[in-house]
């Protein structure tokens, strides 16, 4: 990554440009302040209706209770309540003669309702004569148990204070209860009656909105850098002009796994940049119809660390992933990625794997027929002119043995060539190449052939590399056509490959050799990616007699049938 990279990175970590969906600075300040203020509003306004409410309840509170003891302390109630509680007949007229009773305790207090109830909780009397012969809201009370009480009760009109008094007669039974209850006054009254506390509590909420206003100012401080909006504005300009002037492509995710960045050579990458596609800046990056991989190279978790040099397929193309985690004063705040488009370089590199392939085969042969000529021009100068017969007809018979048994098991005349090639590439190195009798491979498309033999020729190399060396080194190669499918399988007598390295092999860069002609690890990487491409796949098997095993499907055209051999 230059230098222009980092600028890039560390800018759009730090900030996003106006219109992605979040508020531009001045807005966050405005609403900021407006919610302190409003907070503040709302702790005074609950304050004072608290503070209030509470005089409210204590003042006629005591008031209430007053009122009721007076009432039920009235020798005409009492007497009243015991000639209804002995006879029915002068119930009838208890209303009547409660009724003085009840309007002198309204006159004393400002009662809203003064009531007289039965054990029952019937209202046998009331100022308000609507009440009468219904039932009474007692609430919490226990007074019909002989106690005074008083609190808040709810009746049809609303919250109330009310106080209730037990009425005795002379025996000492409970006849019923004298009520008074004072009805709360409205919000705005509460209100006007915190008038004396209003100023302290003022006071109290431009302290505090003090404190808000700096613990702001502090955060905005904080969040910008400590930058001048001038400054601001300027960076904000330079980013987007970087962003659009680099060639490589820039992701950055926040810890949410939503994109906070990307810019336009990203999008062109990702398969992005079509105009009826919503913008991918703000959205989550499983939601935009990424596959899992990618999505898994732009995301991972944060103990995956950083991923360097990862190549993936996105649609047709190959691409190379370099993640690194993001962090600000120790707080980490999301990762970034570039995207380099490879598709080109692996190309070459697959023409570059055949080339290399050819001038193995070349060079085999150069050395083999070397060496053959050397033998045949010694026997000729012995004059041994018999075994020259008798050398050429076997080297004669050993190579068109080898070309018919490949040519008539394999038709598509690229593969077949690469595996006679192979033949001798392994023959130089102690290694017997052996071709599976039941291989049978008809003429292939050119650009499918094309890579069947990049596969092929690489898997072989490798193979030839492990075992060689080895007591009977063999290397053995099978090709089918099943189900509309290719399957290939190179199996080697090896030491074969350990478990924990099965995956890492394909790795761009990783190899177990010391040097590798053109190149390091690049041979199972290109398998892969040739397959991905075709929607194919290699995996790596532990061969039943020890060594490596590999197995490579990939899907033939629909014109490729299994053809029998004549």
């Amino acid at each position: 990554m230059n230098t222009k990279e980092v600028v890039v990175v560390v800018v759009a970590l730090s900030h996003r440009s106006p219109g992605r969906g979040e508020p531009t600075l001045a807005a966050q300040f405005l609403l900021l302040q407006l919610l302190v203020i409003g907070v503040l509003l709302v702790i005074v306004a609950l304050l004072s209706v608290r503070q209030s409410t509470a005089e409210f309840t204590t003042r006629q509170g005591a008031q209430m209770r007053s009122v009721a003891e007076y009432v039920a302390n009235r020798s005409v109630v009492r007497q009243q309540l015991t000639r209804a509680r002995d006879s029915s007949v002068a119930a009838n007229d208890t209303p009547r003669v409660l009724a003085p009773a009840v309007d002198r305790g309204l006159s004393l207090s400002g009662a809203t309702d003064v009531m007289i109830v039965s054990p029952r909780r019937d209202v046998l009397a009331a100022s308000d004569p609507s009440l009468v012969d219904g039932k009474a809201a007692l609430g919490e009370s226990d007074a019909l148990s002989g106690r005074g009480w008083s609190g808040d009760v709810r009746p049809p009109r609303g919250r109330a204070v009310a106080a209730h008094a037990p009425i005795y007669s002379d025996d000492g039974e409970v006849l019923g209860i004298a009520v008074a209850e004072q009805a709360y006054p409205s919000l705005w009254e509460r209100l006007v009656g915190a008038g004396p506390h209003l100023g302290l509590y003022l006071g109290l909420g431009a302290l505090l909105g003090g404190v808000g206003t700096y613990g702001v100012a502090r955060l905005l401080k904080r969040r910008t850098r400590g930058l001048a909006s001038t400054e601001i504005a300027t960076l904000a300009d330079h980013r987007e002009a970087l962003l659009h002037a680099i060639r490589e492509g820039v992701v950055a995710v926040d810890t949410g796994g939503r994109v906070t960045m990307m810019n336009d050579a990203a999008r062109t990458t990702l398969g992005l940049d079509e105009p009826d596609q919503p913008d991918p800046v703000g959205r989550p990056v499983d939601e935009l119809g990424l596959d899992p991989h990618v999505i898994a190279l732009l995301t991972g978790a944060p103990e995956a660390g950083d991923v360097a040099d990862a190549v993936a397929l996105v649609g047709t193309r190959v691409v190379v992933f370099n993640r690194r985690e993001a962090s600000t004063h120790g707080r980490g705040i999301g990762s970034v990625t570039t995207l380099r488009d490879r598709t080109e370089l692996v190309s070459l590199q697959s023409q570059l794997s055949s080339n290399l392939t050819i001038t193995d085969t070349l060079r085999a042969q150069t050395h083999e027929f070397d060496n053959q000529l050397h033998t045949i021009s010694g026997l000729v100068q012995l004059g041994e002119y018999d075994e020259v017969r008798a050398l050429v007809g076997d080297l004669t018979r050993h190579r068109a043995e080898v070309s018919a048994a490949v040519s008539e098991r394999l038709r598509d005349p690229a593969v077949a060539a690469v595996v006679i090639a192979k033949h001798a590439v392994a023959e130089e190195h102690g290694v017997e190449l052996v071709l599976d009798p039941e291989s049978r491979l008809p003429a292939l498309p050119s650009e499918l052939g094309a890579d069947l033999t990049t596969i092929l020729g690489n898997l072989v190399n490798n193979a030839v590399d492990a075992c060689a060396g080895t007591d009977g080194a063999t290397v053995e190669v099978r090709i089918v056509v099943d189900a509309n499918e290719i399957h290939m399988r190179v199996r080697d007598n090896g030491p074969g490959i350990p478990r924990d390295r099965r995956e890492s092999v394909f790795t761009r860069g990783f190899s177990t050799k010391p040097d590798v002609v053109g190149g390091r690890g690049l041979g199972l990487s290109l398998v892969r990616l040739i397959c991905s491409q075709r929607g194919g796949h290699v995996r790596i098997e532990e061969a039943e007699a020890g060594g490596a095993e590999l197995h490579v499907v990939l899907p033939a055209d629909t014109s490729v049938r299994q053809e029998s051999t004549p």
